[in-house]
């Protein structure tokens, strides 16, 4: 398959970047996108051009690190799929594909496809975790826990923090991972204590990080690849409200 690429280049946040013209040829259907990527940077090599940077490092799905629009969709328009998952065989031969950073004031560009997403680790490092003290692992049974609250807050867990959600916003709200981040724990008897100060915490971080505010279009929840739903938001919002009624 041969494809066409407009792809982004810059060289940092301060510097303008403008779209770059390469093509991809002979490319199997079956190459994933990163590899494909990989391909057309090797060739640029070859011929002593300047490859273009973009984030990876599993390339299973899991770490997060991948990630930039492609015609215009976080991670490609195959849902519940990271780019390193996202084939060639879902595009036509010959098709042209436009190729650019994630989008968001928060996120200011590294260089060409690359990111800064710390404005993440600040949001978890004030109150994504649990800080009593434990002691050793418990028996499995031990804590009883309702099967659908186990369920809920392993489905917010799976979240990778890889940034669709904030890409595909129109606001750049980071409303979807926070809240994800914080009903991992809202579900389980080990996240009570610091329940009402975890949620104010994270929200302020969110905030202050320069994140949009959510007005519920839901394209983080169609864009992100490990399918978190609204009612995280929900949840997160009436915790929230909670913590505005308690000292």
């Amino acid at each position: 398959m041969d494809f066409k690429l407009k792809v982004w280049r810059q060289r940092g946040a301060g510097d303008k970047g403008a779209f770059a013209n390469y093509d991809a040829k002979d490319i199997s259907p079956d190459t994933s996108f990163l590899e494909m990527l990989d391909i057309v940077n090797e060739r640029l090599i070859a011929k002593g051009e300047e490859p273009f940077a973009f984030d990876h490092d599993c390339r299973e799905g899991i770490c997060g690190t991948c990630g930039c629009m492609v015609n215009g969709y976080a991670h490609g328009h195959q849902g519940g799929t990271t780019l390193c998952q996202f084939h060639m065989r879902e595009f036509q031969d010959g098709e042209t594909i436009w190729i650019e950073p994630f989008r968001a004031k928060a996120f200011p560009v590294i260089r060409d496809l690359v990111v800064d997403r710390g404005a993440f680790d600040k949001i978890v490092q004030a109150g994504g975790y649990i800080s009593v003290r434990t002691g050793s692992a418990p028996d499995g049974n031990a804590v009883p826990v309702p099967k659908d609250d186990a369920e809920r807050s392993m489905d917010a867990a799976a979240c990778i923090g890889c940034g669709a959600c904030v890409a595909a916003c129109p606001n750049a709200s980071a409303m979807l991972f926070t809240s994800g981040k914080i009903a991992q724990f809202a579900r389980l008897p080990q996240g009570q204590p610091e329940r009402i100060d975890r949620v104010r915490h994270m929200v302020a971080a969110m905030e202050q990080a320069g994140f949009g505010a959510c007005t519920n279009h839901a394209e983080c929840e169609a864009a992100c690849p490990k399918e978190l739903k609204l009612d995280c938001i929900a949840q997160m919002n009436r915790d929230l409200i909670k913590a505005a009624l308690v000292k």
